[in-house]
């Protein structure tokens, strides 16, 4: 991995991961991931949390050459899940008379993770707005419920002007992977993070106030230049605004003709000059998927009937969705049955239980495959979506 460049008294000591199959044992990601970690040399030393175990040796390595010698103050713990505390314990072995940093919810949910036998005589308990002075370095604590852990907090470094914001502004990929931050920080968003969007905006409400030259997340690059981009993503999707102009059609689809139908539906709009994508969902990346569900805020959800039911990868998206606060979008249905189609009836029952989802008529109904009569509908739907 490339060296990465923070500042003459702040380092990184993180580690990339290019081999895990799976994020957090449910998210695919082809790219690796970082697990991101700093340390300050002042007068007083202090590590930005530890390392998953995956990682553990490099990390290490990584600590002792910045250290150079000398020993650290403070362990900073922004964030519990064990992609970042797994280390805790080795670092107090290593380091006896280092002071564990937390608010009061860090501590009540580490001693689930570790049995610290002399945890109150080591703990530095903080509070929103707290400093701790580490010499010409001062951290300010910013408590940060539910993003995407009660206990979560952020720092932000008043020298230099830079905020450490756990797993906010976090992203899938290694720090050498070449590729847009956009795509693989938005699924990241909306997957992990977006079901806490109102804590998201009451996080940036805060931001406004601070004068933030860099961002260091626990995941994914830091980011240097042109932040105003970065926090107008999270505020664009934090509110649950439209992100992107067009269509995003959504087909479960078990034998193929209801996806040949949407395959028409997409020619319609593209031919009225609409950007449209589609997606078999079946085959797809669930993640890809609910990112594609936020990012357009036109969608057209497409499936066919299955014992008397939405067929499953339909659900399973819209269940989802629901978990993940899914509002403020204007929708179409299609839904396709041979004996008994029932499945826009059931997409609309979940669909409804969501804030401010609009549902568009007509409902398209098709009979085991598209037929001419059918065009009528798809014409009207594609019109209707597009106002």
């Amino acid at each position: 991995m490339k060296d990465i460049v923070i500042s003459n008294d702040i380092k990184y000591i993180g580690a990339d991961d290019k081999d895990i199959d799976l994020f957090e044992s449910q998210y695919k990601v082809p790219n690796g991931v970082s697990y991101n970690s700093y340390i300050i040399i002042d007068e007083k030393i202090a590590i930005f949390e530890t390392i998953d175990k995956r990682k553990t040796e490099e990390w290490l390595d990584n600590l002792e050459k910045a250290l150079n010698g000398r020993k650290p103050d403070y362990l900073i713990i922004s964030h519990l899940e064990p992609d970042h505390s797994y280390n805790i314990e080795t670092v107090i072995s290593k380091f006896p008379n280092i002071k564990l940093v937390g608010n009061l919810r860090t501590f009540a949910f580490l001693q689930q993770f570790f049995e610290i036998k002399d945890l109150d005589k080591r703990k530095v308990e903080v509070k929103d707005g707290d400093v701790l002075d580490l010499g010409k370095h001062k951290l300010k604590f910013i408590m940060a419920p539910m993003i995407h852990w009660p206990e979560v907090m952020m720092e932000y470094e008043e020298t230099e002007k830079i905020l450490f914001s756990a797993d906010g502004f976090g992203k899938f990929g290694t720090l050498d992977t070449d590729e847009e931050w956009d795509c693989e920080a938005r699924r990241y968003y909306f997957n992990i993070v977006g079901k806490y969007s109102m804590q998201v905006q009451s996080i940036l409400n805060k931001a406004k106030s601070m004068d933030i030259k860099m961002i260091c997340p626990l995941h994914g690059p830091i980011l240097k230049d042109n932040l105003n981009y970065y926090i107008n993503k999270y505020d664009i999707w934090s509110k649950y605004e439209v992100e992107c102009d067009g269509i995003y059609i959504a087909c479960a689809s078990i034998h193929g003709n209801t996806y040949k139908a949407c395959e028409k539906l997409k020619e319609i709009l593209e031919e009225k000059g609409v950007k449209v994508e589609l997606s078999d969902i079946a085959r797809e990346d669930m993640t890809e998927v609910i990112e594609n569900c936020f990012k357009y805020g036109k969608i057209i959800f497409a499936s066919s009937t299955h014992d008397m039911e939405i067929f499953s990868p339909m659900r399973n998206l819209l269940m989802d969705l629901k978990e993940k606060n899914y509002q403020n979008r204007k929708v179409g249905i299609m839904e396709n049955g041979t004996w008994a189609p029932n499945s826009a009836k059931c997409m609309k029952e979940i669909l409804s239980s969501m804030k401010n989802i609009e549902i568009v008529e007509p409902t398209v109904t098709i009979r085991s495959t598209l037929k001419e009569k059918d065009l009528e509908n798809l014409i009207k739907l594609s019109e209707e979506i597009m106002k």
